[in-house]
């Protein structure tokens, strides 16, 4: 090797480190703004101008390597705790909604109950969620997992409805919190159309549980948290940000706020066979 080359790689080597410096700052900062585990598309997605701006010239694939070199990949989830209790002797309804998909924002919410760890005990947050948009359109955390809790959640959402007008479909699993006459009655004079999970199926409330498990372990609600007033104000910024800053896969990498008010996309389910299903009537 010449001198000359010897130099010249020398310096190709030192632009290359300073380049993964600024991108691990990059990807740092970014996943700081909108969550841990913001996956490499969408990171490639997002950072790809910003490579631009900083004279950066790295494809998907060689970003994939970077991230997995510096140990900047998500890792894989562990299961979690289920809280559903179906044992009780309230009405359960009927799965209205089996092998269809919403095909407009407020035809379908899904609604479940997760918990957070505290230095006091569990919480629970209880979110209603809108299957086509994935937008949260109410949740409420609190140290119990009373009927209230769900209520006070459903009584958010309907306050933010965009399309009151329109026929709405709830969906939840068969705990006693959505079976209780209380919660029924409450939905049903607000005019919602009740349907509920019939068998274990991972993707008949795969939106709740999967929007729990993004919550907990993007936003640093799978932490045990001091206290409950400390819980309820990260969950209020982990909503903000979810519903108007992180891009979904799902959403064509929008965010569930832009598709909410503006539904010119066709709706991708979550299952692994991505077989044709059909829309909803209603």
């Amino acid at each position: 090797m010449s001198k000359q080359a010897f130099y010249k790689r020398c310096k190709e080597q030192e632009i290359k480190q300073i380049n993964y410096d600024k991108l691990i700052v990059m990807v740092l900062d970014y996943r700081k703004k909108v969550g841990m585990r913001t996956g490499g598309i969408k990171l490639y997605d997002e950072l790809k101008s910003d490579f631009i701006k900083q004279n950066i010239k790295m494809g998907r694939d060689k970003f994939y390597d970077f991230l997995r070199l510096h140990n900047l990949l998500v890792p894989k989830l562990k299961n979690y705790v289920t809280t559903t209790d179906s044992n009780h002797q309230f009405r359960k309804y009927k799965n209205l909604i089996k092998d269809q998909v919403p095909n407009r924002p407020e035809q379908l919410w899904v609604t479940d109950i997760t918990y957070i760890k505290t230095e006091n005990g569990h919480n629970y947050l209880a979110i209603v969620t809108d299957a086509y948009s994935k937008q949260i359109m109410g949740y409420k955390l609190d140290n119990n997992m009373k009927t209230s809790l769900c209520i006070e959640a459903l009584a958010m959402a309907i306050k933010n409805r965009k399309y009151p007008n329109e026929k709405l479909i709830h969906h939840s699993d068969r705990g006693f919190q959505y079976c209780n006459p209380k919660y029924t009655a409450f939905a049903e004079e607000n005019g919602m159309i009740m349907s509920m999970t019939e068998q274990y199926d991972p993707y008949e409330n795969a939106i709740a549980e999967r929007i729990n498990r993004t919550l907990k372990y993007e936003y640093g609600l799978r932490n045990c948290i001091k206290n409950t007033a400390i819980a309820q104000e990260i969950t209020k910024q982990a909503v903000d940000i979810y519903n108007n800053l992180r891009k979904h896969f799902s959403l064509d990498l929008r965010n569930p706020a832009d598709v909410h008010l503006n539904p010119n996309i066709k709706y991708k389910s979550y299952r692994k066979n991505k077989v044709n299903l059909p829309e909803l009537k209603i």
